[in-house]
């Protein structure tokens, strides 16, 4: 998930192909739809993005009352409004009158705590969950922001590679070289140092000890000389998430493919292994560890790589169902001012983001 920021944003307003009475006005590569007139090219406005969860006051005061996802009808996320996408909310909330425009736009001030906005967090199901215990030699993974709203974050012609986003759940996995500890975790509980007590029930120490872990992250360790070594991996398969890629999730084998490889050294330092890089790091223990599917590696090409996050997965090797998009990163690692981190972003497709009765654990 990307990280929940409600902020001023300077719009760029465009005719509704569809609709005499709407608009879309643009954020990044977002487009939200408006009434007609309500802004133009220029002005600036909230940007509420998807995945927020609004308060009932501010639900009642956008007309959005009963139209929002969610069992409370509260939540933001993308809909498709006279055939075109919606993504977001674009508003001027009462609770900012008086506010200086300009001058919250150039602060880049987030807006969401004082507007009552909290980021939706996705139940966790039984199978995913279990015993928490302290991690603090875990290596976190991080939240991965999206290309459309922060298009800076690649530069035309940067060699990219991007990998095909897999629809499950993350898996972190670290490996302690000197005591030959494992700590297994989701995203959410790696986020707050936490990993879960070995449970050969639990999907995640399945998938961790079904395609031995431990004995690849011993080996990458011996290789490299780091004193740990995290393996960040997707789980996938039927009962899992909604998108299933023809695997049986609570099988004795979920599906299972390595996304990013971390390497710490004694003093704490970690790099992150390459994209270019990864599949040779890796070797022959892809017999055991099944990589992401690579779809495009090349120039940075923004209109090219919008369009590849669109089609039919490539996971199944059947084409089972819809692409949930792409993942991009440099082909060697670098830091993003654009984001104050790691340089990684994700395209969602738009297929994915309107289907019906998807689920979105984490």
């Amino acid at each position: 998930m990307s990280t929940l920021r409600v902020t001023v944003e300077r719009l760029v307003v465009h005719a509704h192909p569809n609709a005499d009475a709407l608009e879309l006005a643009q954020v990044g590569l977002y487009r939200a739809v408006v009434a007609k007139g309500a802004y133009v090219t220029g002005d600036v406005a909230v940007y509420i993005p998807e995945q927020a969860v609004l308060p009932g006051p501010l639900i009642e005061e956008l007309g959005l009352t009963g139209r929002l996802a969610g069992s409370a009808k509260n939540r933001v996320r993308a809909i498709r409004l006279r055939g075109e996408l919606s993504q977001g909310i674009v508003c001027r909330p009462a609770a900012l009158a008086g506010l200086d425009w300009e001058g919250a736009l150039a602060d880049d001030k987030d807006f969401a705590e004082s507007l009552g906005i909290v980021k939706w967090v996705p139940p966790i199901p039984v199978h995913m969950s279990g015993e928490i215990v302290p991690a603090a030699e875990l290596l976190p993974w991080v939240d991965i922001e999206n290309v459309r709203r922060y298009p800076a974050l690649f530069t035309a012609g940067e060699p990219v590679v991007a990998t095909e986003k897999i629809h499950g759940t993350a898996c972190l996995y670290t490996y302690v070289a000197d005591t030959g500890e494992s700590f297994v975790s989701s995203k959410g509980f790696g986020a707050r140092s936490q990993a879960l007590a070995r449970d050969e029930h639990n999907l995640y120490w399945r998938s961790v000890l079904a395609h031995r872990l431990p004995e690849a992250a011993a080996e990458l360790a011996a290789r490299s000389g780091a004193a740990r070594v995290g393996v960040f991996g997707e789980v996938f398969g039927q009962g899992v998430q909604d998108l299933a890629y023809g695997a049986q999730g609570r099988s004795e084998l979920p599906g299972y493919a390595v996304f990013d490889v971390a390497l710490a050294d004694a003093a704490g330092a970690v790099r992150r292994v390459d994209a270019e890089q990864l599949a040779d790091l890796l070797g022959d223990l892809r017999t055991v560890l099944p990589v992401v599917p690579t779809l495009y590696a090349g120039p940075y090409d923004e209109a090219e790589l919008l369009a590849l996050a669109e089609g039919r997965e490539t996971v199944s090797g059947t084409a089972a169902h819809l692409r949930e998009g792409l993942v991009v990163r440099p082909a060697r690692e670098r830091y993003s001012d654009v984001v104050g981190g790691r340089a990684i972003g994700k395209i969602v497709s738009a297929a994915y983001l309107t289907r019906k009765g998807g689920t979105e654990y984490e």
